[in-house]
């Protein structure tokens, strides 16, 4: 991971407070190898998940997938060193309730099993995502027993999706190797699109 870039967005997109050698000595962990890792935070059915579900966020392609920069092992992280026990709690219970719907023994299912679920959650209506994004603000002493199991299944899918999307992009693979990184920039050429400019690609920094 690109320890100085997420150091950076951690503290003005999170808002935590922390010091930051844990930081540091977090996002150095995220070199660890891709099948044999140990969780700190995840149960060996969450992990199956996350890896499952990060991998069809972003899947591999001509550039990088979600499981080339460890985004399982960020995940898992993010959630052992920095997230506050509320939000590891519901993170719990939205797996929970997710294994519980899913077909069949969650650590059994394969790629296709989690695209199949996944796609149950999220292909409705608009109207009805707008609901669910709005609830997701609330606090869980807010949500009535009803709703409880939907509202923790949302935390746990969302929070996936945004800690995918959150380590790919500062991570050191696609900030130096997919984006356009220029670390020390020369001249500035102000008035060039940005295919002449970089070939298409968004910068880094």
């Amino acid at each position: 991971m690109n320890r100085r870039s997420a150091l950076k967005n951690l503290t003005l997109s999170l808002g935590y407070t922390v010091a930051a050698p844990t930081i540091f000595n977090m996002l150095a962990s995220c070199s660890a190898e891709k099948k044999t890792w140990t969780p700190l935070f995840l149960s060996p059915e969450e992990k199956h998940m996350v890896t499952h579900l990060a991998d069809i966020i972003l899947p591999s392609s001509d550039t990088p997938g979600a499981l080339d920069v460890n985004i399982p092992q960020f995940l898992d992280l993010m959630y052992h060193d920095l997230e506050k026990k509320e939000n590891q709690e519901l993170f719990r219970k939205g797996a929970a309730v997710f294994a519980k719907k899913f077909n069949g023994p969650i650590l059994d299912g394969k790629k296709e099993d989690f695209e199949k679920s996944l796609s149950s959650y999220f292909n409705i209506s608009k109207e009805e995502t707008k609901n669910i994004l709005k609830k997701q603000r609330f606090p869980l002493a807010r949500i009535d027993e009803a709703n409880l199991e939907k509202y923790t299944l949302y935390k746990f899918l969302l929070s996936i999706k945004y800690y995918t999307l959150f380590g790919y992009f500062t991570s050191e693979e696609v900030g130096e190797r997919v984006l356009a990184y220029d670390p020390v920039p020369g001249r500035y050429d102000g008035c060039i699109s940005v295919d002449e400019a970089t070939g298409g690609r968004a910068w880094s920094l």
